[in-house]
């Protein structure tokens, strides 16, 4: 491991810090990076001998293609390194490129969208073998008849959740109140007791998580994950090849036993909507999507007002994203 330069994690009281009401899950140290060298050897440079499992995640100011990348998260099991974007700059992130485009390295990430659309717009990364544990939730209630693939889940119920970790988490509002008082809140240096809190609570229970999810995934459950999360981390990263320039989708494995059902594959569809048509796709209060998730077994994603804000992104088996499609598409032709 290359040397780094670190802090001890100091915890708050109980109040302040979920963690410490489970003794399982101790508080890590972490280390502020804002140089290359500052990170681990086997995370810049990814081997197929000295594979990795990291908990990832990013922060920022209104993060998308547009916004701000301003501090990336990486949980090892041994420590929490806070990546300083703002400090480190392009270089720094840069420096990262291999790991997070690489096979040899898993990404334990809740909700991936719009980090992998940041990451790629802003310093040309293909976010790559995710591990999405918001599919990964909807997967495992699906296989077990409890809920569709279309529910999502919050990372602060996730993290509630007692088969999974069963802490909760109010600082989370926390800070989302104090980004509403001040948007620029990722921006402000040096990090404050609070700012480290929260960036390292985003990752550091994301391997336990990993570990729970992966005992409880089948087979046909893991391939579908694994697809899925390709489809989230370029869902919002449209460009005008059709991604070919792309990793390729994860193939049917090959040890899924023969009489075992295996769903069609998962594509991502992405729509264009005419000038003014999107009120009619969306419905009065979500009424035309909330239709479509319930007549075609697909996820929609639209990009509000983070955009892309003329594009509807549809997730599903082939049949139902074209029966989704052929729905929207005639709400835009309503007058």
């Amino acid at each position: 491991m290359a040397s780094h330069h670190s802090e001890p994690f100091d915890p708050a009281p109980a109040a302040d810090a979920p963690a410490d009401n489970n003794p399982e899950l101790p508080s890590p140290p972490y280390h502020i990076v804002t140089k290359p060298g500052q990170l681990p050897v086997e995370f810049l440079e990814p081997s197929a001998a000295q594979k990795l499992v990291i908990g990832f995640d990013c922060e920022g100011v209104d993060l998308c293609r547009n916004g701000a990348l301003c501090i990336m998260q990486l949980a090892f099991p041994d420590a929490v390194y806070l990546v300083d974007a703002i400090e480190g700059g392009k270089e720094l992130i840069e420096a990262c490129k291999p790991a997070l485009e690489s096979d040899h390295i898993t990404k334990v990430i809740h909700d991936c969208k719009r980090d992998s659309e940041a990451l790629y717009f802003q310093f040309g990364i293909k976010l790559h073998n995710v591990m999405d544990t918001q599919i990964a939730y909807s997967l495992i209630e699906e296989q077990e008849g409890k809920k569709s693939h279309d529910d999502y889940i919050s990372f602060v119920s996730l993290l509630a959740d007692s088969r999974y970790c069963g802490i909760p988490y109010p600082e989370k509002e926390e800070v989302r109140t104090l980004l509403r008082q001040d948007p620029n809140f990722w921006t402000i240096r040096p990090l404050s007791d609070m700012m480290v809190r929260a960036a390292t609570d985003d990752v550091r229970f994301l391997l336990n998580i990993h570990e729970k999810m992966m005992e409880k995934l089948s087979k046909v459950s893991l391939w579908r994950l694994s697809v899925r999360s390709e489809l989230y981390c370029r869902c919002f990263c449209i460009n005008n090849n059709q991604f070919a320039d792309w990793p390729l989708l994860p193939p049917v494995p090959g040890d899924i036993e023969a009489d075992v059902h295996v769903p069609e594959v998962d594509i991502l569809s992405v729509l264009d909507v005419p000038p003014g048509k999107m009120g009619r796709v969306i419905g009065r209060k979500g009424s035309t999507i909330m239709f479509v998730k319930e007549s075609c077994n697909v996820e929609i994603h639209i990009g509000g007002a983070k955009g892309p804000p003329d594009r509807v992104f549809i997730i599903g088996p082939v049949k139902e994203v074209r029966k989704a499609e052929a729905i929207l598409r005639g709400r835009m032709l309503e007058f």
